[in-house]
């Protein structure tokens, strides 16, 4: 019990000095991850409002917040400008076998 009090009275406070250098080396790693993610996102929104016959400039709302969720809403439901393939020119059917005659009674 006395090693536990012991233990709780010799908490030192961090120096604001080294705090304030330690905080300064991560903040870069911030932007990076946070361009990092916006990428991660950006790039498959870009292909698909391009697929989809939008411009695709249209995914860079996604570095608003929640324009993730409002383009995703326009996506389903906006009517899209996407052209149909035209039908493939498959080969005619072969002809039925000619049936058997009927036989004579």
């Amino acid at each position: 019990m006395h090693l536990l009090a012991m233990l709780l009275q010799e908490q030192t406070q961090p120096n604001p000095e080294q705090a304030m250098k330690i905080a300064m080396a991560i903040i870069p790693f911030f932007g990076l991850f946070m361009l990092i993610g916006l990428a991660v996102v950006i790039i498959p929104c870009w292909f698909i409002c391009k697929k989809a016959g939008f411009s695709p400039w249209l995914s860079l709302i996604n570095i608003i917040p929640l324009g993730n969720l409002v383009l995703l809403y326009v996506l389903a439901f906006a009517e899209w400008k996407v052209m149909p393939l035209p039908p493939v020119a498959y080969p005619p059917p072969y002809p039925p076998p000619p049936q058997p005659p009927f036989p004579r009674a």
